[in-house]
């Protein structure tokens, strides 16, 4: 393995060189790994001998390392003491590794030539803005800002950039004018290419054409012509300018405008070709615009912080393929964004079904930037998908991407000679517009598993509210099927008992009433249809799971888009000096691709047609299932009241029995000393001395009569008096007391008070009977 310059075998002891990370200038970076501890590191170290100069620039970027904290400026950290020694006379610096490489590797992929994604460009906006203002809020000036200097590491999931080699930056704080620059032309501010004197706004030039090559896939400025020939011809540009490009004719064309394709969406691309405008302005002096005085920071800053707290919901609509992006003003709620969907899509707001890529619906009561999550942005990173609930077939046709002039212009005529050079320009965006077809497909796949999600929740709920159904039933069932089987013993001892017992018709009424509720209930309980139709479903969703249509088919599209790019490597690899090719090998796969797309996306339509149907009978399902539980609860409710109901009226009965035997006792006893030896004792103390308590009621004239009526009443009630003796024992004499005249009025079998039981019906307290005994007297 390779070692760096100077260093000698062995010394690094347990700490290995895995390899070569970059070549400088002057220097070499390597990475270090612990062979123990598998802690790897970043080392730098200088491969030639340095000018005095030029050493003491070297120590000065240690210096400004050591003393720099930010999460985008890479850290340095302390050089292990196996490694701590001098090589060319000057000292190592230690720097944290970034597994990521750097943004040049990553603008050189061919699938990136004509730029990078949308989230990938806000982020890169997002952390090298954020590293270059705490360098300027320190007083450093990079005055090197390009891709190899910016570094990708990996932190929790998320790409981080890192702004890394400051061995050219200038620490300002004695001064804020700076003459002296050794550095890379490409990116480098029209001032330090003339050797003027500059101010930290070097930075922001070398940052915008950074971020316009991210967009574009190119530099912003004639990117094929060396700068000493694009200098001349740009620095009499307009202010506004952030774009030049040389026709065939040799002219040059300005534009203040972002050239296309690109993978912007729509509401950025103006506010960042102002922020570009800013940034790539000629003049120093007014490039990155003026300083704002309530948040003392240059405008380009500002506006670069409006730009990445842009609060913007990108949605595919799937009833016609196509993304609408819309921007979210504070607090704005749902059911509004659903009217602005509605205004572009001419989807009803009541039709529409908003699902996050889980498969969720999108909470009504919530505001609408549940659509955009925290910390994500770009149209490429989270979409929301648009369907339309009154359609459960999507048919199309579903229009591919347009292509662009350039793409149009070889497909029209793929034999066309042009120059390498143009060549290069045009299969870049022919990879990028096969690319877009396979991102199109994959963008619209999400959308059918997000449908798909959505079936597969709703399945469940309706599963769950099947076992809740059947579950209902069965406890239905068995609670009829003991309340049948006790209604019937209970009439079935009643009938027994009423011939020489107590006796009520509206009660045997009110009983055969409740068994007729029972049958009728049993019928509610009855669900088989309702599961037949639940399993059927099931079956559907189950064979739409396994269905081939429900896994990602794009495998031929990935194929074509492979063979688009090893073709572009190849031309890229020509040399491209006086040569010509013809286009017939890219049309074919431009073409090849385009088919590709048309049969997918009929299969995938086809299969998210039958998602959606299956879903709409769950949907019509529901509300079945709902009422059939809510008919078993009812019913459920309803029998429970009754076996409740006809309990407490068996005990009622119990009640009166007990009290009649208990009465039946006490008159007996009473009788002996009557006018007859059976009922004498009936008669109180002193009775002689007292008014008979049934003088006032018109009998016959026999006294004897009344008291023969008892005897034989209790004569009726010896066989009940019996079966409860047991419970007579429990009764205390102020009941027995209390309750003589009910039983004498309402319990004795006989002609004279039958009546009086059938009217008494629904009474149920003493007082009430009383009463209605003194009137029947």
């Amino acid at each position: 393995m390779e070692r760096p310059p100077g260093l000698r075998p062995g010394a690094g002891g347990p700490w290995e060189m895995r390899e070569r990370l970059g070549t400088g200038g002057f220097g070499n970076v390597c990475l270090y790994q612990h062979r123990e501890l598998d802690v790897k590191i970043a080392i730098k170290s200088c491969r030639l001998e340095l000018s005095t100069k030029n050493r003491e620039r070297w120590c000065h970027e240690i210096q400004i390392m050591k003393k720099l904290n930010h999460a985008n400026v890479v850290k340095a950290c302390d050089v292990p003491e196996e490694l701590n020694f001098l090589i060319n006379d000057v000292p190592l610096l230690a720097m944290e590794y970034c597994s990521g490489g750097d943004l040049r590797k990553l603008l050189n992929k061919p699938e990136n030539c004509c730029g990078l994604k949308e989230s990938q460009i806000l982020s890169l906006l997002s952390d090298i803005g954020s590293g270059i203002r705490y360098l300027h809020e320190n007083k450093i000036i990079h005055r090197d800002l390009k891709p190899e200097n910016i570094v990708l590491q990996d932190v929790g999931g998320k790409i981080m950039h890192k702004i890394i080699d400051l061995g050219y930056a200038k620490d300002v704080d004695q001064g804020s004018l700076c003459t002296s620059f050794v550095g890379t032309l490409q990116y480098l501010a029209p001032e330090l290419f003339e050797n003027k004197p500059y101010t930290a706004t070097v930075d922001y030039w070398s940052f915008g054409t950074m971020v316009f090559e991210c967009i574009a896939g190119y530099r912003p400025f004639l990117h094929h012509l060396q700068p000493f020939t694009w200098h001349e011809k740009i620095k009499k540009k307009d202010p506004k300018c952030i774009f030049a490009c040389e026709e065939m004719t040799g002219e040059v064309r300005f534009s203040s405008h972002l050239p296309q394709p690109n993978s912007l969406c729509s509401l950025i691309v103006e506010p960042m070709e102002n922020w570009l405008q800013l940034m790539l302005n000629w003049d120093p002096q007014q490039r990155g615009g003026p300083v704002d005085l309530t948040l003392k920071q240059p405008r380009c800053f500002v506006l670069m912080d409006h730009i990445l707290n842009l609060k913007i919901v990108h949605i595919l609509n799937m009833t016609s393929a196509k993304i609408i992006s819309f921007l979210l003003p504070p607090d704005e709620s749902l059911h509004s964004l659903q009217s602005r969907i509605e205004r572009e899509t001419g989807i009803n707001t009541g039709s529409q079904e908003l699902l996050s890529e889980t498969g969720i619906s999108l909470d009504p009561r919530k505001p609408a930037s549940q659509c955009v999550l925290d910390g994500v942005r770009g149209c490429d990173s989270y979409m929301v998908y648009l369907f339309d609930k009154s359609k459960t077939v999507y048919e199309g046709p579903f229009a591919s991407r347009s292509l662009s002039d350039c793409v149009n212009y070889i497909v029209r005529d793929s034999k066309i000679q042009l120059p390498i050079i143009q060549l290069r320009k045009v299969w870049a965006e022919a990879v990028h517009y096969v690319s877009g077809l396979k991102e199109d497909y994959s963008r619209l796949f999400q959308g059918q598993r997000a449908a798909m999600l959505s079936l597969l929740r709703y399945n469940a709920n309706l599963t769950k509210m099947k076992n809740t159904l059947i579950s209902a039933s069965q406890q239905l069932k068995a609670k009829l099927e003991f309340f049948h089987k006790s209604i019937q013993l209970d009439l079935e001892r009643y009938s027994e008992q009423m011939t020489y017992g107590i006796s009520s018709e509206k009660m045997l009424k009110a009983w055969k009433e409740m068994e007729e509720k029972a049958i009728h209930y049993a019928e509610v309980g009855v669900i088989g249809y309702l599961e037949d139709q639940i399993m059927s479903l099931h079956t559907e969703i189950m064979e739409l799971q396994k269905s081939p249509y429900g896994r990602r088919q794009g495998d031929l599209m990935e194929s074509l888009e492979q063979r688009a790019i090893d073709l572009y490597k190849q031309l890229k690899h020509r040399p491209s000096d006086h040569s010509y090719s013809d286009s017939t090998e890219m049309v074919k796969i431009i073409v090849h691709t385009v088919q590709s797309q048309d049969r997918v996306l009929k299969e995938l339509f086809g299969h998210l047609s039958k998602l959606l149907g299956c879903k709409q009978k769950i949907i019509d399902l529901l509300p079945k299932v709902e009422m059939a539980l809510s008919n078993i609860k009812e019913a459920d409710n309803t029998v429970m009241f009754m076996q409740g109901k006809r309990q407490k009226e068996i005990w009622h009965l119990l009640k009166i029995a007990c009290t009649q035997s208990s009465a039946r006792s006490l008159v007996g006893s009473s009788l002996e000393g009557a006018v007859t030896p059976q009922a004498s004792a009936w008669l109180p103390p002193n009775s002689a001395e007292r008014e008979h308590p049934l003088s006032c009621v018109v009998t016959p004239q026999d006294g004897e009569t009344i008291v023969q009526m008892i005897e034989e009443n209790l004569n009726c009630l010896g066989h009940l008096s019996t079966i409860i003796h047991e419970a007579n024992e429990e009764q205390g004499s102020k009941m027995m007391v209390s309750f003589i005249w009910i039983w004498v009025c309402f319990d004795f079998p006989c002609k004279a008070t039958s009546g009086i039981w059938d009217a008494y019906g629904e009474k149920e307290n003493s007082e009430e009977r009383e009463k209605t005994f003194k009137l029947y007297l």
